[in-house]
Formats: structure tokens, C-alpha cells, sequence
């Protein structure tokens, strides 16, 4: 069975459009964003601070995802192994429900985070991997020649340039939600989560 986002729930869209994955609502956002571990103080509302940045950025996933330029199984790749680098919890919570909600094995999201060890991920998933390493903890090197032609060997020049985008799209996600430490989880009702059987 296949799950949705509602692009009309977003705040400034108008349409009855479905997409088949689930991203960052506005709404759920705002709610959210107030969360703080039981031994935090509360943190602001980014949203309800930075409302236009928080569509803008909406917006810019929203657009990635309907590109339809990169294999969903490597989108939820990317976006776990860069939540568990950055240490976001909420982020992490999210994208793992989300990829087995979109039939990711479950075994192969407990061995994300040893995917160079693992026999269970392919070439393509490798260098989406390593890439997403790369650019999230960026080396004072840089993107080494041999990493970006193992990933220029897998990927269509648009299919690059787009994972490149998805790979600094979930790293500013993860960044406001460690800044604000959004408690994982809150938003699972929301977002259809609560369906993944994950508890």
C-alpha cells in the first residue's frame, strides 16, 4: 500500500496533488518545533520565528522530490546515513519509519550506518553513501577525484547533480532540528509514521 503527502496541507499551496513520499509540513513544524528532551529546556519555534524560511526550505524538498531524479531507496539512504552522522534525532526517527513505510528491508536500515562492511547494499547505493558522507562532514580536501568519478560511474550528470541537492537538503533539515532539538516521533501522526509499526 502506498502512502502520501497532501501538498495541500502545506501552507501557500493549492492543490490536491499527492506524492508518494513524506516530507517536512509547515504545520507539523510549527508543532513540533517547540519539543525538548525531558532533560532540555525549551527551545524557541524556528518556524514560528522564520515562517518564510521554512516554506522556502519546504519548497526546495518538496522540488527534489518531485524531480523524480534519484531511486526513492536511495533518497531514504541519504537522508538516514546523514541524520545519524549529524546525530538528529527527530530526523533519523523520521526517515527510517518513512523507508520502511515505502518497503525498504529492515535489515538493511539496521546496517546503514556499517554499509561500507554490509554485502546488502549495490554499487549505486554505495557511492550515494559515500558521497553523503563526504558532503556532510566535508574533508579540508574537499571531494576527492576518486570518490566523485565512483559517483560520476553510477549517476547520470542529473542524477548527481539532484542527489547533491538531496544531500544538502536533509543536512539543513538536520541542523534546524538539532538546534532546536524537536523531540523524534512527535510528528509520526502527522506524517502517517504511526503506520510503519516501528515503536
Amino acid at each position: 500500500m502506498s502512502h502520501c503527502v497532501r501538498l495541500d496541507r502545506l501552507e501557500g499551496v493549492i492543490t490536491n496533488k499527492c506524492i508518494p513520499f513524506i516530507t517536512h509540513t509547515k504545520e507539523t513544524i510549527m508543532s513540533n518545533s517547540t519539543a525538548h528532551s525531558h532533560n532540555a529546556l525549551p527551545r524557541l519555534s524556528f518556524a514560528e520565528q522564520s515562517p518564510e524560511l521554512v516554506k522556502k526550505l519546504v519548497d526546495f524538498s518538496m522540488a527534489i522530490i518531485s524531480s523524480g531524479h534519484i531511486d526513492p531507496l536511495i533518497s531514504h539512504l541519504v537522508d538516514i546515513r546523514a541524520s545519524q552522522m549529524n546525530g538528529c534525532a527527530f530526523c533519523l526517527d523520521m526517515h527510517v519509519k518513512e523507508a520502511k513505510l515505502h518497503g525498504e528491508r529492515e535489515l538493511r536500515l539496521y546496517h546503514v550506518a556499517i554499509w561500507r562492511e554490509s554485502p546488502l547494499f549495490n554499487a549505486k547505493e554505495r557511492a550515494a553513501l559515500a558521497l553523503t558522507e563526504a558532503l556532510t562532514q566535508i574533508a579540508p580536501t574537499g571531494i576527492s577525484d576518486e570518490l566523485y568519478a565512483e559517483a560520476r560511474e553510477q549517476f547520470s550528470a542529473q542524477e548527481l547533480s539532484t542527489l547533491v541537492f538531496r544531500i544538502m537538503g536533509i543536512n539543513a533539515w538536520n541542523r534546524v532540528n538539532v538546534a532546536f532539538r524537536t523531540t523524534p516521533g512527535t510528528g509520526d501522526k502527522a506524517f502517517g509514521l504511526d503506520k510503519a509499526g516501528l515503536v
